[in-house]
């Protein structure tokens, strides 16, 4: 059975997305923990990060430096964390946090953005990415 990730990459389930290649996607979590969450899948459903090849790893990070340096051009904030923990949906992701404090990335409180907000903030990190 196809991962929620695996629809999202295939058009099923909308998304807000930021950026997109032959081998991932990146777009703005739902039910984010700051404004600027964002995930970046690869396209290939893998269950566990060190599943994927070497190389595809580094691809990966790649392609989540190249997000998260838009997310930093775009989302006031101290920094831009990342996490992957992957426990709620079987398919690799990365977690890319824009940061203030240390609670921005306990995955506790959740912040509130209407679908202007996301389309707003998904139009403004996808032009900062290169």
């Amino acid at each position: 059975m196809a991962s929620i990730f695996t629809k999202i990459i295939t058009g099923e389930i909308p998304s807000y997305k930021i950026a997109e290649d032959e081998n991932f996607i990146a777009f703005l979590d739902i039910n984010p923990n700051a404004k600027g969450h964002t995930l970046v899948v690869p396209k290939k459903e893998e269950n566990k990060l060190f599943d994927l090849s070497k190389q595809e790893y580094i691809k990966l990070m790649d392609f989540s430096y190249r997000v998260a340096k838009a997310i930093e051009k775009t989302v006031p904030c101290k920094r831009v964390g990342m996490s992957v923990i992957g426990l709620e949906v079987p398919h690799v992701h990365v977690h890319l946090i824009p940061l203030n404090a240390m609670e921005d990335i306990q995955f506790i409180e959740k912040v509130k953005l209407s679908s202007d907000d996301f389309i707003a903030l998904s139009r403004g990190i996808s032009s900062n990415f290169k």
